[in-house]
């Protein structure tokens, strides 16, 4: 997410999320995060031209369409600016024609004003003169009048976020609890994962109100505990629901504690080992140790915990409470006569055939070499445009609606006042600046492949020199980069700092890079022991993370192709800048990593538990390859189901990001509900069952040591009561198909 964004979370999160209590006084208690660390060298830099040439905050105003020279708009600004002069907290006002360094624009029809205001005034003070400048400013008589800033644009961000917040997640929890009712047959029955996902958020706002007592938490957390609380909830809700049910009809005579233990047993141990699974995913993402990063991580992590706490404790109390108002997976009309409504297949029978995953793996285990052939070479491709064409910078007003303001600004001072150049590279230098090793230095900087000009700033106090490098081509542009490289290369004989945008956004891409192998390793290895856990083979997590892998590289390059590119721009209702976010692809590769093991885990226990289960007495019989491949067909078509309707309960949180007008939350949006869609039915549909019919009896395969230890320690215990799928093999499970 775009650091503007993030620094107006707070203000967006008060209106949008305001509850009684220690969840609402949250909110209050964010703090504004930046998305790179306090030592990364832009930092160190801007800090120091801070120390060297102190500059309050800033508001800018483009006039343009009438003759700026025409007698009664000189008065009018001259009059305005006066005014704005007289202001408490006001330190200096600059135009075309009261100050020295006014400027005109380019088409001589537009001028910039600049108003800089007091260092280190409070918030709330800060606000009220901005706004009184911004309204002062839009009373002057011109037929284009633009006022903005920095954090007039984090408000603009703000306020943008207020709107869209309300709007996405208003209609998301609606269509929710309706697609809810539908799947699961009844009021009551859809309201019970929704009421887990409300108290995942809540309880989640209150750990946080706790930890911000401890240490600083960011204001993005309120937009990842939203996402994946409600996501995860609804997701391991339907799990045990749908198990439940599937308990209930093979013995409906059993008393409802013992249903609720068997199934707390069985959809219980797959919820656990799922939450963890997406939790390290969290934790995978805290390893990159950039603070924004950090701090989604911690709201992503606390939230991912609950959602799995209450499919282990809430879901299975709701359950018991209001056991009797939860239809039957069969005898469910309301959802029969709605699918017969949709479906002709459905209207000429009265049971439904197979759900939509059962299908597609019955298609590709007949013919399981050109489906995992195919479906791994469409994947790689729709990569392509990712791998070789993404262009990844720091977001800021462009992010914004075409209409809005603070875009509108950015766009004329862009085009108007800086001839399209890119913003200048800041070098800092600690030392004499009449020395002869600053002065060839500074010949140097001159004289260096890419740079467009070199213009030191007048006016430093101290025995130090600031350098603005203006480079060719774009501000994040690979000129721009590489002479951000190439000035930090050289080794004069004193110390030198390099900011500005080009170098925030090398540093953040140095950063991601280097600890990529980090996060990579952690996400891998703790996946690679829960599915081990699992399953107990050592092919299955291989598998499921190469599995993963070509989801999110195809996710990236259709993100690639809609929103760098712009097409489809009009369907979605943005206008592209021409580049991705640098923040979306790590953010996007820990939730379709974490949200994909999801899925992984929902099929695979299911499958094994058929393999280890149901197939005893007919693994002695036949083939353990063919047995294996019934395996895989019977417990994708007892756990399809639930994964499809979770997938598409999820999927209507996530498009409801693509209702707002913010470019980069549209971009998560599009690309999770992408990924779903890519997951849900081309890899876990094809690809699994495809590569499972391939490998066979080796998809069980561990060393006899681990093979041993998975047996001691993790191997589900068969005492009590058998699960509904190994006392009647013809049920059908879990969500009706």
């Amino acid at each position: 997410m775009c650091p503007l964004a993030v620094a107006g979370a707070r203000r967006l999160a008060r209106p949008a999320h305001r509850r009684a209590g220690p969840g609402g006084q949250v909110f209050d208690r964010l703090t504004t995060t930046g998305s790179l660390r306090p030592d990364a060298g832009s930092q160190l830099a801007d800090r120091r031209v801070d120390q060297l040439q102190p500059e309050g905050p800033l508001v800018i105003a483009v006039v343009g369409g009438r003759d700026m020279y025409d007698r009664a708009l000189v008065d009018d600004i001259t009059a305005v600016t006066g005014e704005i002069r007289e202001m408490d907290g006001v330190t200096e006002v600059e135009d075309l024609y009261g100050a020295a360094g006014g400027r005109i624009g380019a088409d001589n029809r537009s001028s910039l004003i600049r108003v800089e205001l007091e260092r280190g005034m409070p918030d709330d003070r800060r606000e009220r003169v901005e706004d009184a400048g911004a309204g002062a400013l839009h009373r002057i008589d011109a037929p284009d009048v633009l006022v903005g800033g920095e954090k007039l644009a984090e408000r603009a961000f703000a306020d943008q976020a207020i709107a869209d917040a309300a709007l996405g997640e208003s209609v998301a929890i609606v269509v929710l609890l309706v697609v809810l009712v539908l799947i699961l047959g009844g009021f009551v029955a859809g309201a019970i994962p929704l009421a887990a996902a409300l108290a995942t958020v809540s309880v989640t706002l209150l750990g946080l109100f706790g930890l911000t007592a401890l240490t600083g938490v960011s204001e993005f957390t309120v937009n990842v505990v939203t996402l994946l609380g409600i996501g995860l909830a609804v997701d391991y809700a339907l799990l045990v629901i749908a198990r439940f049910r599937e308990e209930r009809d093979a013995d409906p005579d059993a008393p409802v504690a013992d249903l609720v233990a068997r199934t707390t047993a069985t959809a219980g141990r797959t919820v656990l080992i799922s939450g963890l699974a997406v939790a390290t995913a969290m934790a995978g993402l805290y390893a990159f140790a950039e603070p924004l990063l950090g701090a989604m991580a911690l709201g992503g992590a606390v939230a991912v915990l609950l959602a799995t706490l209450a499919g282990l404790t809430a879901v299975p109390a709701l359950i018991a409470v209001a056991h009797r108002r939860i239809p039957g997976a069969r005898d469910s009309t309301r959802v029969l006569a709605f699918r017969r409504a949709v479906a002709a297949a459905l209207r000429r029978r009265a049971e439904p055939g197979p759900a939509l995953l059962a299908r597609l793996a019955a298609f590709a285990q007949g013919r399981p070499a050109p489906v995992a052939l195919a479906v791994a070479a469409g994947l790689l491709a729709l990569s392509l445009p990712f791998v070789f064409a993404v262009n990844l910078e720091n977001s800021d007003a462009r992010a914004l609606p075409a209409s809005a303001e603070a875009r509108e600004l950015q766009e004329a001072v862009q085009r108007d006042f800086s001839g399209g150049q890119a913003d200048p590279i800041v070098v800092v230098v600690d030392a004499d600046p009449a020395g002869a090793p600053v002065r060839d230095f500074m010949n140097a900087l001159n004289t260096l492949d890419g740079v467009l000009r070199m213009q030191p700033r007048p006016d430093i106090a101290a025995p130090a020199a600031v350098i603005d490098v203006t480079p060719e081509g774009e501000t994040a542009g690979q000129t721009s980069r590489d002479v951000v490289r190439a000035i930090r290369a050289m080794d004069p004989p004193f110390p030198v700092l390099v900011g500005g945008a080009a170098a925030e956004l090398v540093d953040y891409r140095d950063s991601v890079a280097n600890r990529f192998p980090i996060a990579l390793l952690v996400i891998l290895l703790s996946t690679a022991v829960l599915l081990f856990v699992l399953t107990g083979s050592l092919v299955m997590p291989v598998k499921a993370l190469l599995m993963n892998a070509l989801t999110l590289l195809a996710t990236l390059g259709l993100l690639v192709v809609v929103f760098q590119w712009g097409i489809g721009d009009a369907l979605f209702g943005f206008d592209s800048w021409g580049a991705i976010d640098v923040t979306t692809p790590v953010l996007l590769f820990v939730f379709v990593f974490g949200l994909s093991m999801d899925y992984e885990v929902f099929l695979l226990a299911r499958i094994k538990e058929e393999w280890d289960g149901r197939d005893l007495t007919r693994r002695r019989t036949q083939r353990r390859t063919l047995a294996s491949d019934h395996a895989v067909r019977a417990g994708i078509e007892k756990s399809g189901p639930v994964v499809t309707a979770a997938a598409l309960c999820i999927g209507v949180v996530f498009l409801g990001f693509l209702l707002g007008d913010l470019i980069a939350v549209k971009e998560i949006g599009f690309a999770m509900a992408v990924a779903l869609l890519l997951d849900v039915t081309v890899v876990r549909g094809l690809l699994l069952p495809a590569l499972m019919n391939l490998l066979g009896e080796w998809n069980w395969w561990a060393p006899a040591p681990l093979r041993r230890l998975h047996e001691r320690w993790f191997a589900p215990r068969t005492s009590g009561p058998q699960p509904a799928a190994a006392r009647i093999p013809a049920v059908r499970a879990g969500v009706h198909g």
